[in-house]
């Protein structure tokens, strides 16, 4: 069995129409152990308290393997969280915000100062959609090609949240159950 930890972004109050809230559901029929929790203040983070409850959800299970997913914000988390990161056997990295937007929304700026794009050994894939407001430049750009990560590009994927179309997302469950495969739109 796997298990699945799903970490939501800024202002997510994981709504039933948003992908993460579909895979859950999915993951959970396939008979695999999913994480999905409501982080702390999701209208106005605080970090430490983000932190503080990926430790307590990112405990790995004593067997089988482990998968994070983190969208949005929480791209951001997961990589803050530095040397104490959850041990993952994959990580998924879906439409980060850029440095630069996120520290022009005051609510969030505190996830981007300090943010090291310059680490090594960061063991994710990054997916990411063209036409991302919240990352106009592409998060190749920002986080892909300095961090060295595998990336999936998406072609009109913009935020990859249910506003640029993405509830149901067979190509993430997909990859959830055969890490081989590619991430590609709906």
């Amino acid at each position: 069995m796997t298990t699945y930890l799903i970490l939501h972004g800024f202002q997510n109050h994981r709504p039933a129409g948003h992908w993460q809230h579909w895979l859950a559901g999915e993951l959970r029929a396939r008979g695999h152990e999913v994480r999905y929790p409501q982080l702390p203040e999701p209208d106005a983070p605080v970090l430490a308290d983000w932190l503080a409850a990926l430790a307590e959800h990112g405990e790995r299970p004593a067997e089988g393997e482990f998968v994070v997913l983190a969208h949005s914000l929480s791209v951001l988390l997961w990589l803050r969280a530095g040397e104490r990161r959850p041990a993952a056997d994959r990580v998924l990295l879906v439409a980060p915000p850029s440095p630069p937007v996120t520290a022009s929304i005051p609510a969030i700026a505190a996830f981007a100062d300090g943010l090291d794009l310059t680490e090594t050994g960061v063991r994710a894939r990054l997916v990411y959609g063209d036409g991302d407001p919240y990352c106009p430049e592409g998060a190749d750009v920002h986080y892909g090609t300095p961090l060295g990560l595998d990336t999936d590009h998406v072609p009109g994927g913009a935020h990859l949240n249910p506003d640029s179309g993405y509830g149901e997302w067979a190509s993430l469950l997909e990859w959830c159950e055969d890490p081989s495969v590619r991430v590609k739109g709906r």
